[in-house]
């Protein structure tokens, strides 16, 4: 008797290969190819940051977080892909 297996969907979180920051928008490259952004004002410590230190963002993790080391803050790149903000949209 032959047996066939479905299709196993393979879930993988979202990474980004660069970020960059604009007009107090900060802007993510994913390696799936999308560009996503979101303003600052969406998260508490990116609010009230200023210009300079808002563009000092890096990524770790391998591309699953972004990194702000003079504002002490990270989030994740899976949970802004999945809308998961800490503000409402103004």
């Amino acid at each position: 008797m032959n047996s066939t297996h479905p299709l196993e969907l393979v879930t993988v979180e979202p990474a980004a290969l660069r970020v960059w920051v604009e007009t107090r928008t900060v802007f993510l490259e994913l390696t799936d190819g999308r560009i996503l952004g979101f303003p600052a004002s969406r998260f508490k410590r990116l609010s009230t940051a200023s210009d300079e230190a808002l563009s000092a963002v890096h990524l770790e993790l391998d591309g699953h977080a972004l990194r702000w080391d003079g504002l002490d803050e990270d989030i994740s790149v899976p949970g802004v892909v999945a809308g998961r903000f800490q503000l409402p949209v103004q």
